[in-house]
């Protein structure tokens, strides 16, 4: 995340509100070239009549302020971490305008954008952004960017909704909270408001280990530590350092409820770097019947050889008892001739 990105977001809001009841200040088909992301490539100029065409539109325009036009400019992760916060807002958008026919980003992309021409050239003033595309990301096309991340594709749009609030709050730091400036008041209480909406989508019952809920969450908090990490180093404001976020637990499903303790990371790393547990666990479950069936197995082989040692003694014993008898009836008859 950066200013940058966060600017495209306010100045989107001046033409489509993120609050019922308010007005926008600006005709949202004023807004650029809107008016070309309305339609799904039929009717090319066709003005955005209905939420979906301003939201989908609006999807697109973010998209290709904050990726297409600074693709060259941008790190190899960058681009889908900024995918994530704008299908944050899309998400946002469809639940705050009641729109329920789409369950989640991957049928509304299917569609309304994938088929948006604009949006798959990668055109800027008629030059193909196409090859720098590929330099950054591998990805031949920004349709397979998108897709590629499939774990984002099938969130739910009412869970990946929540996390509006608080990637506003975190827009909101990086916009006004410049480290060369003494805001030092004004900048604790925006960060003190973020952390407590991280706490509560902390605790929400969807964070589960390793699911898309968790990773998007580990987005935010990484988003957030770098930035408190460049703020707390500025002298500005040394007596007032922002408050730690406390990544108090993560539920593990099926399993005992354990603490998260995880490394530092940056939003691109927390959101492709998924957890290891599940697979700990099952190479645990497979160690540990590895060794259930040695022990088994040992056990039979035990219980076998006691049973043949058994055998041979009981054998051993009843020939020395026959050659003692027949010894003793040799004794017998011995005595019995001498007489």
């Amino acid at each position: 995340m950066d200013a940058r990105l966060c600017r495209r977001f306010g100045h989107l809001i001046n033409y489509l509100p993120d609050e019922l009841g308010t007005s926008p200040s600006l005709k949202f088909n004023t807004l650029g070239k809107v008016m070309n992301y309305c339609s799904n490539g039929e009717s090319k100029g066709a003005e955005c009549k209905t939420d979906i065409d301003q939201i989908k539109a609006g999807f697109i325009w973010l998209f290709e302020q904050n990726i297409v036009s600074r693709i060259s400019n941008l790190s190899k992760d960058q681009p889908k971490v900024f995918i994530v916060y704008i299908t944050i807002w899309l998400s946002y958008m469809l639940n705050l305008k009641g729109v329920t026919e789409f369950k989640n980003m991957n049928e509304i992309y299917t569609k309304h954008i994938e088929n948006n021409m604009h949006h798959i050239n990668c055109k800027k003033t008629d030059n193909d952004c196409n090859n720098s595309l590929k330099e950054k990301t591998e990805y031949n096309s920004f349709n397979e960017l998108i897709e590629s991340n499939k774990c984002l594709m099938k969130f739910d749009i009412n869970d990946m909704s929540k996390f509006y609030n608080g990637f506003k709050s975190l827009c909101k730091m990086h916009i006004e909270c410049n480290v060369n400036k003494s805001k030092c008041t004004e900048c604790l209480q925006i960060a003190e408001e973020f952390v407590k909406k991280y706490e509560k989508l902390n605790e929400d019952p969807n964070n589960i280990d390793n699911s898309s809920y968790s990773q998007m969450l580990s987005t935010l908090s990484a988003d957030y530590d770098n930035f408190k990490k460049k703020y707390d180093d500025a002298q500005n404001c040394k007596s007032s350092p922002l408050p730690t976020i406390e990544k108090k637990k993560i539920i593990v499903k099926d399993f005992e409820q354990i603490p998260e303790k995880t490394p530092e990371k940056t939003p691109e790393q927390s959101y492709e770097v998924t957890s290891s547990s599940s697979s700990i666990s099952k190479n645990l479950f497979i160690v540990l019947s590895i060794f259930g069936a040695i022990g088994f197995f040992l056990g039979i082989s035990y219980k076998y050889s006691l049973f043949g040692f058994r055998k041979r003694d009981q054998k051993h014993l009843r020939g020395k008892l026959k050659k003692k008898e027949e010894n003793g009836s040799l004794i017998y008859d011995s005595k019995i001739n001498s007489d």
